[in-house]
C-alpha cells in the first residue's frame, strides 16, 4: 500500500473517547479464498452504508476493513450530522453545475440528513442524539454581518429560516464565548459516531453483507471478467468492486487513484465531565453542536455527560514530534476560546483524516476506464450524513441506474505535484489564517 501521511496518521485511534463504553465489533478477517457479487473496500460509513442498500436488494456483498471496525473516520469524527460535503461555495458550485444543479446539491444535503436519521430510526439505532440543528458562530464583526445578511440565502437553499442569536443574548442562549452573533439552522443533529457505525454494522449484516476487518487490501486486478482482492490471508473474487477508503485510501489501489486525494489531519480533544457550575462560569450550557466561521475552523459540543468536545483542522505531518506540536496547539485554542476551563482536565486525544477532493466536492460513481470499478468518497470534513448518503445513491446507481447528482458525478481530478502534494496545504493554512485576523 502507497498512502500519503507517515504511518502514525493510519495507525490505532489511540486515546479515542467513543471507544470508551462501546462493546468491540467483531468481524473476522479474511481466512481463504472466497466469491461474492460486490466487494466493498473500506467498512466505514461509505462501504457500510453501501453494502446495507445493495443487500437489501438481494446482492451477495463483502465488505473488507484493513483494521479494526471503524477503524477510519467513521470512527474519529466529531459526530456531526449536518449539511455539508463540498467545500466548494455556491458561487462556484453555480458556475460549474448552473442553478438547477445548485439547487439539485442543496436538496442533496437535506437528503443526506434524512437518510442517516431514516436508518436510525428504521433500525432501532441508540446513537446518544442531541442537538437541534447546527450553530455557527461569528469570529468576528464581518463574520456576523455576513450571517444577518444570509437569512434569505438560507432560507431558499434549504427552506428553513435560520434563528439569529445577537452578541448581547448570548450567553444567555449558552453559547458563551469571544463571538459576535451565531446563526443556528434547524438541519441535522449531533450523535456518537462509533455508536452510529455499530448500527450500520449490524443492520448490513441483518440485510445479509458479509463484513471483514483486519484485511487490509494488498492487491486490486481484473481477473479475466472479475476483480481480484489480495489480502494477507486470502483473495476475493468479485464481479464488482466498490473503493470506500476516503482519506485513508491507498494510491496504488487502484492506480487510478493515484494523487486524487488530499488528506488533511484534524484533531480532536475531550474534558472530562464539566460540572453545571464549571458549565455557567463559561457561559456554555447548550448542547448545540457549533463550528465558528474561521477558515481554519474550530468545532466543538458539550455532550450528554457533561464532557466537551473540541476539534480543528491544521495539522500537517503524523510524526511524534508534530503530534506534540499540534497537541499544544489546539490547547492553546481551545483556552482561549474557553477560557474559563483552563484548569479542566483533557481525558481524551485523538485524530483523524479528513477527505479532500480537487473539485472540492464529493464523487460517487463508475471509475473510468475501470469496467465494475466504483468508487465514492471526498466528504470535506462532513461525511457522517453525506457518506452515508453516497453509499445509498452509488447503491441505486449500480443496480438500478439511479442518478448521481451532478455536482457528485465528476470523477476527481488528479492534484499537482502528485506524492508531494502535501505541501499545497501550508500556504493554504497560512493564508487561511491570514483571512480568519
Amino acid at each position: 500500500m502507497k498512502r500519503l501521511y507517515e504511518a502514525g496518521a493510519y495507525g490505532p485511534q489511540g486515546d479515542c473517547w467513543w471507544a470508551e463504553g462501546a462493546a468491540p465489533l467483531e468481524w473476522p478477517a479474511i481466512d481463504g479464498d472466497t466469491h461474492c457479487d460486490v466487494a466493498v473496500i473500506g467498512g466505514g460509513f461509505t462501504g457500510l452504508s453501501t453494502a446495507l442498500h445493495l443487500a437489501e436488494g438481494g446482492a451477495d456483498v463483502l465488505v473488507v476493513e484493513a483494521g479494526h471496525p471503524g477503524y477510519g473516520a467513521s470512527g474519529r469524527n466529531g459526530g456531526f450530522c449536518c449539511l455539508g460535503g463540498a467545500k466548494a461555495p455556491d458561487a462556484l458550485l453555480k458556475r460549474r453545475f448552473g442553478e438547477a444543479g445548485l439547487a439539485e446539491w442543496q436538496a442533496t444535503e437535506k437528503a443526506a440528513i434524512a437518510t442517516a436519521e431514516g436508518l436510525i430510526e428504521t433500525h432501532g439505532m441508540e446513537v446518544q442524539r442531541h442537538s437541534r440543528g447546527e450553530t455557527q458562530l461569528a469570529h468576528n464583526a464581518k463574520a456576523w454581518r455576513g450571517m444577518q445578511g444570509g437569512i434569505g440565502d438560507v432560507e431558499r437553499a434549504y427552506g428553513v429560516t435560520p434563528e439569529l442569536t445577537a452578541p448581547d443574548a448570548l450567553r444567555q442562549a449558552g453559547l458563551g464565548g469571544p463571538w459576535h452573533g451565531a446563526m443556528t439552522i434547524p438541519l441535522g443533529f449531533a450523535l456518537n459516531p462509533r455508536a452510529y457505525h455499530a448500527g450500520l454494522g449490524r443492520a448490513a449484516a441483518g440485510a445479509g453483507a458479509r463484513l471483514a476487518s483486519d484485511s487490509p487490501v494488498t492487491g486490486l486486478g481484473p481477473d479475466g471478467a472479475r476483480w481480484r482482492l489480495t489480502t494477507p490471508r486470502g483473495t476475493v473474487s468479485a464481479d464488482q468492486v466498490v473503493i470506500a477508503t476516503n482519506g485513508y485510501s491507498s494510491e496504488d489501489l487502484p492506480d487510478w487513484l493515484r494523487a486524487r486525494t488530499l488528506p488533511v489531519l484534524s484533531s480532536v480533544i475531550v474534558t472530562r465531565p464539566l460540572t453545571q457550575a464549571e458549565q455557567a462560569a463559561q457561559g456554555w450550557t447548550s448542547g448545540q453542536m457549533s463550528f465558528d466561521t474561521r477558515q481554519l475552523l474550530h468545532y466543538f459540543r458539550l455532550m450528554p455527560d457533561g464532557r466537551f468536545l473540541f476539534g480543528m483542522r491544521g495539522g500537517l505531518r503524523a510524526t511524534a514530534s508534530a503530534d506534540r506540536a499540534i497537541a499544544k496547539r489546539i490547547r492553546r485554542n481551545f483556552h482561549a476560546l474557553f477560557p474559563a476551563w483552563k484548569d479542566v482536565e483533557i481525558t481524551h486525544s485523538w485524530s483523524g483524516l479528513v477527505c479532500l477532493l480537487a473539485g472540492l466536492t464529493p464523487f460517487a460513481g463508475a471509475v473510468p476506464g475501470h469496467p465494475g470499478l466504483f468508487a465514492a468518497m471526498g466528504y470535506h470534513g462532513n461525511g457522517v450524513a453525506m457518506a452515508t448518503h453516497a453509499g445509498r445513491l452509488l447503491a441505486d446507481h449500480m443496480t438500478r441506474g439511479g442518478e448521481i447528482p451532478a455536482a457528485m458525478r465528476t470523477p476527481p481530478a488528479r492534484f499537482p505535484l502528485g506524492r508531494h502534494r502535501r505541501v499545497l496545504l501550508r500556504p493554504a493554512y497560512v493564508g487561511a489564517e491570514l483571512f480568519d485576523l
